[in-house]
């Protein structure tokens, strides 16, 4: 992701920046890099947050961001941080590193489920990875703000409780579907998939694309013959980011009577972390259940 605020200008703007832990309102100020770990410490924190979440618009390539004055003295300003990591949102780190405060937390998510540099990042369609944000930040607002530890507790019990019924959704479609060959033209959706036990193809095409790199000739055309010949039952795209390569095998897919489901790396706006995953699995269902359904 780009970066085009140089460090020389950020650490101006932390000079200038509150120093306060907590936003104007006594609530405790919270940036998220992401809107859904925004959302989910909204529902953990309750009335007693003000969540910041800077990537927020479904709408934007996340790989095209660009850091903002406004963004750096949200941060500067933050008494806890969350953000993925795994390399998806390294302008975070940096921002961080040059904007040492001794009072503020910060959550990774990628350290929370062991992923690192090199792991595929969108760690937010791991089913096992928001339970690991949500017990974090309940324990980080308890530590911080001990005198409702309580709320955060049963605020957390609630959260997991209404994690219940996605994995039920996906615990069906993989009883149902599991082995199916699929594909995709990113990896956005890869650890869903892997939870369905969808039989995924094309990853050495789709790690180029991920990586902006040109797939190579060999890779795509055997991704056309695989919707050509029906080798695969849905196409998986990234909604928020293609190119004329990818936007040719949609078409083909389209043509070749595929179905095509859309994910995003970035919650819709008005959505829940629980709903945003719930439509993306009833369309995945429905697309993996063809055209008959």
């Amino acid at each position: 992701m780009k970066v085009v605020l140089g460090l020389t200008t950020a650490l101006l703007l932390t000079l200038a920046a509150a120093t306060t832990a907590r936003a104007a309102d006594g609530k405790i100020a919270l940036v998220a890099a992401e809107n859904f770990y925004g959302g989910v410490a909204q529902q953990i924190g309750g009335d007693r947050v003000a969540v910041t979440s800077i990537l927020s618009n479904p709408d934007q390539d996340p790989h095209l961001f660009e850091v903002s004055p406004t963004m750096i003295r949200q941060i500067a300003a933050a008494q806890i941080v969350v953000y993925n990591g795994a390399d998806y949102d390294p302008w975070i780190e940096r921002l961080l590193k040059v904007m040492p405060k001794p009072v503020r937390a910060v959550i990774v998510a990628a350290d929370l489920v062991n992923r690192k540099a090199g792991d595929n990042p969108h760690l937010w369609y791991d089913p096992s990875t928001m339970p690991a944000v949500a017990r974090a930040l309940a324990a980080t607002l308890s530590a911080a703000d001990p005198a409702y530890k309580d709320d955060y507790a049963a605020r957390l019990k609630t959260f997991l409780a209404s994690l219940e019924p996605l994995n039920e959704k996906i615990a069906a479609i993989r009883g149902k579907y599991a082995g199916v060959p699929v594909t995709a033209s990113e990896p956005v959706y890869g650890y869903m998939a892997d939870a369905l036990k969808l039989t995924m193809r094309n990853e050495r095409f789709q790690l180029a694309i991920m990586n902006d790199t040109e797939p190579s000739a060999r890779d795509v055309a055997a991704f056309e013959r695989d919707l050509q010949t029906h080798k695969v039952r849905v196409l998986f795209y990234n909604k928020q980011a293609s190119n004329k390569v990818v936007q040719h095998l949609i078409d083909l897919a389209r043509a070749s009577n595929i179905a095509i489901v859309g994910v995003t790396e970035t919650a819709p706006s008005g959505l829940s972390y629980q709903d945003w995953m719930s439509m993306q699995l009833e369309q995945t269902e429905h697309a993996l259940a063809g055209p008959s359904s």
